[in-house]
């Protein structure tokens, strides 16, 4: 059993920054991608950041060049937050089971609140 746990999320000021983690546990048999989507009521799940087991990166316009994610534990730096990035994230994780089908994981997920 495959379990994704993030953190990190919380209440930050505009202009402040907040980092979350995924933590992963279970037996994964290779990892394609890490990824944090978010979501809020009413809306569409909507892709943030992705990073592939290459180290390939890949951001949503409206966070490009304030956020950043990395591969260890697809920690998701988020700097120069604003109100509209208020939203839960959540943690994804796509690739390969122990025995090589395609897995597709998500986490609970983390509220992220920006206001003054």
């Amino acid at each position: 059993q495959v379990h994704l746990v993030e953190s990190g999320g919380g209440l930050v000021q505009p202009g402040g920054s907040l980092r979350l983690s995924c933590a992963i546990s279970g037996n994964i048999g290779r990892i394609y991608a890490m990824a944090w989507y978010r979501q809020t009521p009413g809306k569409e799940r909507e892709l943030v950041a992705v990073i592939t087991s290459g180290g390939s990166t890949f951001y949503a316009d409206s966070v490009k060049d304030r956020f950043t994610i990395s591969r260890d534990n697809a920690t998701l730096q988020m700097n120069s937050l604003k109100p509209e990035d208020t939203s839960f994230y959540y943690c994804n994780l796509n690739g390969a089971g122990p025995h090589g089908g395609p897995v597709d994981y998500w986490g609970q997920g983390t509220q992220v609140t920006v206001s003054s």
